[in-house]
């Protein structure tokens, strides 16, 4: 036993904390196992009197009728906004942090303590101004009302920042003496460094705009412009729509068309993210 654990990297006392670490990814892992298994059932077949984990029969007829929805559209328009959102982010956010780390300037230890603060103000608080403003500009239902107030992210500015902390004084001396400005410094010799804590941000908040719904809910009149956690509403298994349980099961097809790219892009990257996020949050 202990040869066998050894080999593995691990110690006796390990065992426990990897039997616990199992026991919550299966809890984790079985709802998500049970929306892709209910997508694929017959509607007859969701309110089964047992649990049935292989759907028998299958049927991809869930998913044509969430096809029948203007699926492609939402789907394009939250390419649109969460890649150019991340992108935007993780740049202004790198930008940030790496002012709050590496210069010195009177109060930035204060601007630091607000940009944490602000994370307890909710967002519901904001979006109605905000919707308004949109609305007065003429905005709404545009890429620019979806975009703009998703670039500002507290976690973005806090990864690079804990990062650039422990950047070599070596590094930003020898760019400073061949005549590199603060933002050269930043953008020719920091960011090229900072490819962990980059993708660890981005695939965070790729997923937070891929999902978000209150925001774009609220500002997108137009069924062309609505993204797909809005337009995967219409799946919402409501009685005089579809029959509650067929409603059901498309709805949980739409969810998992849904749960794709943001999965994707997580197992993608994962021993990036892990880097990044360790690299992130512990100053060295």
């Amino acid at each position: 036993m202990e040869d066998w654990l050894e080999k593995r990297g691990m110690r006796l006392w390990d065992v426990p904390v990897w039997l616990v670490g199992m026991a919550v990814a299966f809890i984790w892992a079985a709802p998500f196992v049970w929306m892709v298994s209910t997508s694929l059932k017959l509607p007859s077949k969701v309110m089964s009197e047992g649990i049935e984990w292989i759907p028998n029969p299958i049927t991809i007829q869930n998913y044509v009728k969430v096809f029948e929805f203007p699926v492609v559209r939402w789907l394009a328009n939250s390419l649109v906004q969460a890649s150019v959102s991340t992108a935007l982010c993780v740049f202004f956010g790198a930008m940030a942090g790496f002012a709050l780390a590496r210069f010195r300037f009177p109060g930035r230890a204060a601007i630091f303590l607000v940009f944490l603060a602000s994370l307890m103000v909710p967002v519901e608080v904001t979006v109605i101004p905000m919707l308004l403003a949109f609305i007065k500009i003429g905005w709404a239902s545009t890429y620019q009302a979806l975009i703009l107030p998703t670039i500002a992210n507290v976690f973005s500015v806090y990864i690079f920042r804990q990062f650039f902390l422990s950047f070599p004084k070596e590094l930003e001396e020898a760019a400073r003496l061949d005549g590199a400005g603060p933002f050269r410094l930043f953008l020719l010799v920091a960011l090229p460094l900072a490819r962990a804590p980059m993708i660890a941000a981005s695939v965070i908040i790729f997923t937070l705009n891929w999902n978000n719904f209150l925001w774009p809910l609220l500002v997108t009149f137009d069924e062309s412009m609505k993204t797909m956690p809005v337009g995967i509403a219409a799946f919402a298994p409501v009685v005089g729509t579809h029959t509650q349980l067929e409603g059901y099961s498309v709805a949980m097809a739409g969810v998992t068309v849904l749960s794709i790219p943001s999965l994707t892009l997580f197992f993608v990257l994962q021993k990036y993210f892990i880097a990044g996020i360790s690299q992130g949050g512990v100053k060295q």
